[in-house]
């Protein structure tokens, strides 16, 4: 069944070529379709397009439809083109003539519309929750590790004293600043399309305000070309934030390998968090990281990959921007993904607190030994020199007990500060 089914049939290349894999993301979206056809045949009762009967038909028939998707037993067959067409069929088999008249003063365009406005909504705010609990776990990591230091590298070189206090609480303020984006995408999000049809409104009086409250949306995509041209603009601005938590979730996965290996051994996870080697014995290779770091770059591509989809497009729909959910939905998982496995594991980290007793790291106290001499009253360029020739002849003593004040250091890590930074967004 096609909803623009004129009495002939297409192709079955054709056919199969322009639906895609579009049943399959449907499945993800067919409840917010659901919301919004509920939501659409409430309206249409409201100005008499429909009597109270058949408006409490089919919001009866919509109902156990969300319940069957609720329960994973919705399936659209390969005999319908997506989820709209499955809805509309069991409506029209259950309520015959009634069914029909759900499509009344709509397109599938507006459809599509208003069921990933919704769909980007939950996600987002889903987003938003499993975050803030990967951001809490790393707050308690870095009051609980913050008085164990760690070596700050710069080039990859050996550069000042760090923590593991710095290093855990850097990632959960960097969090915070990942959610401004995905703030930014909900707020995109949170305005109302339905009722823009194809993309220039309709001839009927509907009530798009009515609709816009019963839907739980906070604004209304007034223009209707407007509406239409959001297609992709909103799973862009979504895409943006999913985008920069990746990047900072790849960093620290990145940090994590690396920390792992023998050569640095600052951190350690159970055996039953890493893998092996076929046939090397002694290997605990960190796979799961490795992975949230591919994921997370793949992630980072989806706005470019949105943007060229969407570049040279005039305004009007275009069946290109189907192409935008087979982006957006799959990248969505895989964000929610590697949040939850990434906390998962976090929860087992094996802090070594004996790293800086290696010799090797004595550089580390440079610069805390040459602001020692500052204070007692030497120029700091003339303090420079003369550390620097006490390193080049073997004569450098390090300063080890070191204090460090200023706000955000690693005596003042400032965890109560950045915790009310996330609160204020949530």
């Amino acid at each position: 069944m096609k909803l623009w089914d004129k009495g002939f049939s297409t192709d079955k290349k054709i056919d199969h070529f322009t639906v895609g894999n579009d049943r399959e993301l449907d499945l993800h979206l067919a409840k917010y379709d659901v919301i919004a056809s509920k939501a659409h045949a409430k309206m249409l009762g409201k100005i008499g397009l429909l009597t109270q009967n058949e408006t409490d038909d089919l919001i009866k028939e919509l109902n156990h439809i969300e319940k069957s998707i609720q329960k994973g037993e919705f399936v659209i067959e390969d005999s319908f083109e997506d989820m709209h067409s499955k809805i509309e069929y069991i409506l029209t088999e259950k309520l015959g003539d009634t069914g029909k008249k759900i499509h009344t003063a709509r397109s599938r365009n507006d459809q599509v519309l208003v069921a990933m406005h919704l769909y980007l909504k939950n996600e987002l705010a889903e987003i938003k929750s499993e975050t803030k609990i990967l951001f809490d776990l790393l707050l308690n990591l870095a009051d609980k590790y913050k008085a164990v230091l760690l070596p700050g590298y710069t080039h990859l070189q050996i550069a000042m004293p760090s923590s593991f206090g710095l290093w855990f609480s850097a990632y959960a303020e960097s969090l915070v600043d990942d959610l401004y984006f995905i703030d930014a995408a909900y707020k995109v999000a949170d305005q109302n399309p339905l009722g823009s049809a194809a993309g220039y409104g309709s001839s009927f009086p509907v009530d798009r305000t009515f609709t816009t409250t019963e839907m739980g949306f906070s604004n209304l995509k007034y223009n209707v070309v407007a509406a239409q041209m959001g297609r992709g603009k909103v799973e862009k601005a979504a895409a943006f934030g999913i985008s920069s938590i990746a990047a900072t979730l790849s960093k620290m996965a990145m940090d994590i390998c690396l920390y792992m290996s023998q050569n640095f051994n600052f951190i350690s996870f159970p055996d039953e968090l890493t893998t092996g080697s076929s046939i090397m014995p002694h290997k605990k290779n960190p796979d799961v990281f490795e992975l949230i770091r591919g994921k997370c770059n793949r992630l980072q591509a989806v706005p470019n990959q949105l943007t060229l989809i969407l570049t040279n497009l005039p305004s009007g729909y275009h069946r290109d921007l189907q192409l935008v959910k087979e982006v957006i939905v799959p990248a969505i998982q895989d964000l929610k993904a590697c949040i939850e496995i990434l906390t998962f594991s976090l929860k087992e980290v094996r802090v070594n607190e004996t790293i800086l007793e290696d010799p090797k790291y004595d550089y580390l106290f440079s610069v805390d030994t040459l602001n020692e001499l500052v204070l007692g009253g030497i120029p700091f360029r003339d303090a420079y020199k003369q550390m620097g020739m006490e390193i080049y002849e073997g004569r450098f003593t390090p300063k080890r007990d070191i204090k460090h004040t200023h706000e955000g250091s690693l005596g003042n890590l400032c965890l109560n500060e950045i915790r009310k930074k996330m609160e204020a967004i949530l």
